[in-house]
């Protein structure tokens, strides 16, 4: 559960509902015969990252959280916030790598940012 000083991007919840349906869809096939029962894990795949895909942010540090997995970056590693072409949020770290926040869009950064107690520039 999120503590309250946490800020939580998540990618749509259709993604799931589309995923729950497709496992449905999959089920008449993946039964028909025993070799064809791993068309499952596809959309299941798909929900369990729909579920958990994203990025959690509060004054110390993001996590950046994948199907499988999670990655911790402090604030003070985070040289610059920034948009990409495709309008999705990306952090330029102190070593030079640019890692692109998942389910953190370019309009979401101020509020990404808020949570360390700082304000974004005016972009005038």
């Amino acid at each position: 559960m999120s503590r309250p000083d946490t800020v939580r991007f998540r990618y749509h919840q259709a993604l799931l509902a589309a995923a729950i349906v497709a496992v449905v869809g999959a089920l008449p096939l993946a039964t028909a015969a025993w070799y064809l029962l791993p068309v499952l894990l596809v959309p299941l795949a798909v929900a369990v990252w729909a579920y958990r895909a994203g990025t959690d942010a509060d004054a110390g540090e993001l996590r950046l959280r994948a199907l499988a997995g999670e990655r911790r970056i402090r604030w003070d590693r985070i040289v610059e916030l920034a948009a990409d072409p495709r309008g999705r949020a990306v952090a330029r770290l102190d070593d030079g790598q640019e890692i692109v926040l998942p389910a953190v869009r370019r309009t979401d950064l101020p509020r990404l940012v808020s949570v360390t107690g700082q304000t974004l520039p005016d972009a005038g």
